[in-house]
């Protein structure tokens, strides 16, 4: 892209570029269509995304995002405080409520087990998943992982730190194909998946 006349737009649309997908021209769009916007409009914009950085928190017990220390799934009663489903982010959360089949608590890991990228065990919430399993009034870990070499490693390393324990494990169904990641699959194939889901041992 050539460079632009204005040294504060192109600072702008640097600083668009930087997120995941957007290249220049799609920067420079969005910049254009923000200058056309009210001036209070763009300050709403603004303030909202250094609110989002500043003042959102993840949760001390589940590690999901939440506007206080404890987000509304782990406070919520009518949840069901037994089963445990141990998912890789947070995106991953949002399309399990998005089925509205699953009515249990969350652990986001925040990442799988990849030696290739640097990301071990210890990178991950894992300790504290152990942790909280073993103390709380846990029967049923479903380890909800993407069905990929990465997410497999994860769910199997999982699985051995939870063997000594009397928690049933389980997984999903293998609706989700191999390889896809979990938060691109449609609802109904994720919800079906959750429904027949299975001892974790019997997965090959």
């Amino acid at each position: 892209m050539e460079k632009l006349s204005s040294a504060l737009l192109e600072d702008a649309v640097d600083q668009f570029a930087r997120l995941p997908g957007i290249g220049k021209k799609s920067a420079l769009r969005m910049v254009l269509h923000l200058l056309k916007q009210p001036v209070e409009d763009v300050e709403k914009f603004g303030n909202s995304l250094i609110r989002v950085r500043n003042d959102i928190h993840y949760c001390s017990i589940c590690h999901n995002i939440s506007d206080s220390e404890i987000c509304p799934i782990c406070s919520d009663p009518r949840r069901d405080g037994t089963t445990l489903c141990v998912v890789e982010n947070i995106q991953d959360v949002m399309s399990m409520e998005n089925t509205q089949q699953y009515h249990g608590l969350y652990h986001v890991l925040g990442g799988v087990i990849s030696p290739m990228d640097g990301i071990g065990p210890t990178a991950l919430n894992i300790d504290s998943l152990k942790t909280r399993a073993t103390s709380d009034n846990i029967k049923e870990v479903i380890l909800a992982l993407s069905p990929t070499i990465e997410g497999d490693t994860t769910s199997f390393y999982i699985y051995k730190k939870l063997a000594d324990t009397n928690i049933k494990i389980t997984s999903l169904a293998r609706g989700v194909a191999v390889g896809d990641s979990l938060q691109y699959a449609d609802e109904v194939t994720l919800g079906r998946s959750l429904l027949n889901r299975v001892p974790f041992t019997t997965q090959e």
